[in-house]
């Protein structure tokens, strides 16, 4: 039995296709133009796929630099004293007291502002507060403490 050497492979019949041999002169199938049409730059030299026939370039069109930005906004829930005095809360409160309690909706940072009244002593453990807040809360009894960060 004969050993199959590299120089019996074969390519699959069909499976290969002959080069098509363009620019052959003009009686050939792809003679004189080559397949290229008549005339224009297409016809005369490789054109880039980017190219946009002289319009300016979608390249050049787009802004090169979007400039540097300031970051992400820190974004606080706000809860005001009124809403405080409102469910009537008093002694240690922190950001999940205020969410349990259903005054703030998602998670995030906890601002405190002064709109309303307030008579309750309470020790507030939040991530901000407005000067107005604090001097409220204060005046109350209780006490600020800010959370860093």
């Amino acid at each position: 039995m004969d050993k199959l050497r590299f120089h019996h492979l074969k390519p699959t019949p069909g499976s290969t296709k002959k080069k098509l041999r363009k620019g052959r002169g003009e009686a050939g199938k792809r003679g004189k133009t080559a397949g290229r049409g008549t005339k224009g730059t297409g016809a005369r030299k490789t054109v880039p796929a980017y190219f946009e026939g002289g319009q300016i370039p979608l390249y050049r069109r787009i802004p090169k630099l979007k400039g540097i930005g300031n970051g992400p906004k820190m974004a606080y829930v706000v809860v005001n004293v009124a809403d405080l005095q409102e469910k009537d809360i008093s002694g240690e409160v922190d950001p999940d007291t205020l969410r349990n309690l259903g005054l703030t909706r998602k998670k995030g940072l906890v601002k405190i502002l002064g709109n309303g009244e307030i008579t309750n002593s309470v020790n507030l453990k939040v991530h901000s507060i407005s000067d107005v807040a604090k001097e409220k809360v204060e005046k109350a009894g209780g006490t600020v403490e800010i959370i860093e960060v």
